[in-house]
C-alpha cells in the first residue's frame, strides 16, 4: 500500500499534536508532507526534525526569517514558507492526499477552503470554515470532488452513527434518520450559581473537566459557544436544519453524540474523551486502525447523566441558534464577535458574561446579508471584529 501524504494545518496545536501521535503508530501508512504553526516555533522545529516534512509554514510572517535560519542550523532539509499564501500552497501539493484542518478560528478558513478546491480528503477540525461560509465550502467540496470527514468528536460520532452507504446527496429522512442528538459536557460552570459567573477567571474557564484543549476552545466549551458552532456545522455537514438537532448535556463525555432513527432506534458512539479516536477514524476511513486510546471501561463509568441545556446559563448557545436560523453572514458575525470577546476575556479586559453581551451586540448591530462569495464573508468578519472591539472599549473604560 502506498503511503498517504498528510499536510497538517496547525501542527503545534492540540489537534496537530494528536494527529502526529496517531501517525507515529502507523509510519508505514502515512508520510508527513507539510506542517504549519503560528508562533510555537520551538515545537514546530522539533516536529520538522522528527518528521522531515518537505515544507513548513510559519503563519506569522515576522518570524519566518529567524525560523528558516534555525531550520538550516539544525540540518533539516525543509523548505520554510510564510503566511496565508504558504498555508494555501501546502494544501494543494500533488503529494498531499489528506489535509488535517486544525487551525483554530477564522485564520483556518482560506487554507481549508483551498484544500477542498484542490479535491483533497479534508479532515475538518476547523469549525469556522462551515460556520462562516458553509454554503461556499460545501459547494467547493462537491464541485471539486473533495472528500470531507469531520474530526470534531461530536460530528465524527454522528458520522459513525450514520449508515455507511449513505450517499452524499441523500437526505436524512430518506435514510430513516429522525433527528441528531448533539452532546456536550456543559463545561466547568454547569452547576455554578448564576450570580458567580461574573467573577470567574480565565483559569477556571480553561479547566475543562474532561477534555484537554487550547485556551480559546476551552472558553468556548465553558460558554457552550462550541456547541452553538457545532449546531451550525452539523446543519451543513449533514444537510439538515436546526429543528432536527437537539443539544443534550452529558457531563461524563462518554457518549460523543447520537442519531435517532424513525423506527425508534438511537445509535450512540461512545469512547474515552480523547481526540485521537476521531483522528484515527478519519485518517483510516473506511478502515479502522489503532489510535493509542485506552479501551472504554464500563465498570469505571458506572453512570451516564443527561439534561437539557439552560439557555439562561448559556446565552452563547441561544445566540448561535439565532445565527443558524438567520443564515447568510450571521455565522461569520457570530464567530468574529466571539473570537474578539474570548480573547479580551483571556486578556482579563472583560468579564465572563460580557462575552455573550458582545456577541449579542454584534448580531444586532452588524449588517446581515447573503454569503454570496468569500469577499462578502471576509468583509462581514472584519466589520464584526471592529464592532466587537469598539463595544469592548466602551465597556472597559
Amino acid at each position: 500500500m502506498p503511503q498517504s501524504g498528510i499536510t497538517i494545518l496547525g501542527s503545534t496545536g492540540t489537534i496537530g499534536v494528536n494527529t502526529l501521535d496517531v501517525i507515529s503508530r502507523h509510519s508505514e501508512r502515512f508520510k508527513v508532507v507539510a506542517l504549519s504553526a503560528n508562533r510555537n516555533l520551538d515545537l514546530l522545529l522539533e516536529q520538522c526534525m522528527r518528521w522531515q516534512p518537505a515544507y513548513a509554514v510559519v503563519a506569522d510572517v515576522a518570524l519566518v526569517a529567524d525560523f528558516s535560519h534555525r531550520v538550516r542550523e539544525a540540518g533539516v532539509n525543509t523548505e520554510v514558507l510564510a503566511g496565508v499564501d504558504g498555508l494555501v500552497s501546502i494544501t494543494q501539493l500533488s503529494e498531499t492526499d489528506q489535509v488535517m484542518a486544525g487551525i483554530v478560528g477564522a485564520a483556518g478558513l482560506l487554507p481549508t477552503l483551498a484544500a477542498a478546491r484542490a479535491g483533497k480528503r479534508v479532515l475538518l477540525a476547523n469549525k469556522e470554515a462551515l460556520v462562516m461560509s458553509g454554503d461556499l465550502f460545501m459547494s467547493a467540496v462537491k464541485t471539486h470532488d473533495a472528500e470531507l470527514l469531520p474530526i470534531d468528536s461530536e460530528h465524527n460520532a454522528i458520522f459513525q452513527c450514520m449508515p455507511p452507504s449513505r450517499g452524499a446527496d441523500a437526505s436524512l429522512s430518506s435514510i430513516g434518520v429522525n433527528h441528531i442528538l448533539l452532546t456536550g459536557s456543559g463545561g466547568p460552570f454547569r452547576t455554578l450559581p448564576l450570580d458567580a459567573l461574573a467573577n470567574v477567571t480565565p483559569e477556571q474557564a480553561c479547566a475543562h473537566p474532561n477534555w484537554v484543549m487550547g485556551r480559546k476552545i476551552s472558553v468556548d466549551s465553558a460558554t457552550m459557544m462550541n456547541k452553538g458552532l457545532e449546531i451550525i456545522e452539523a446543519c451543513w455537514l449533514f444537510d439538515t436544519t436546526l429543528d432536527k438537532i437537539e443539544v443534550v448535556i452529558h457531563p461524563q463525555s462518554v457518549i460523543h453524540s447520537m442519531v435517532a432513527y424513525a423506527d425508534g432506534s438511537v445509535l450512540a458512539q461512545m469512547g474515552n474523551p480523547d481526540m485521537r479516536t476521531p483522528i484515527a477514524h478519519a485518517l483510516a476511513w473506511p478502515d479502522r486502525m489503532v489510535s493509542g486510546v485506552a479501551d472504554l471501561n464500563f465498570f469505571d463509568i458506572a453512570r451516564l447523566d443527561f439534561e437539557p441545556p439552560d439557555l439562561t446559563r448559556f446565552p452563547c448557545l441561544r445566540l448561535s441558534m439565532q445565527a443558524c436560523e438567520e443564515g447568510g453572514t450571521a455565522g461569520a458575525i457570530l464567530n468574529a464577535a466571539n473570537e474578539i470577546a474570548v480573547d479580551a476575556f483571556l486578556q482579563r479586559q472583560i468579564s465572563y458574561p460580557t462575552i455573550a453581551e458582545t456577541i449579542d451586540h454584534c448580531l444586532n448591530h452588524c449588517q446581515h446579508g447573503a454569503a454570496e462569495n468569500l469577499d462578502v464573508v471576509i468583509d462581514a468578519d472584519l466589520k464584526a471584529r471592529q464592532v466587537a472591539r469598539d463595544w469592548i472599549t466602551q465597556h472597559t473604560h
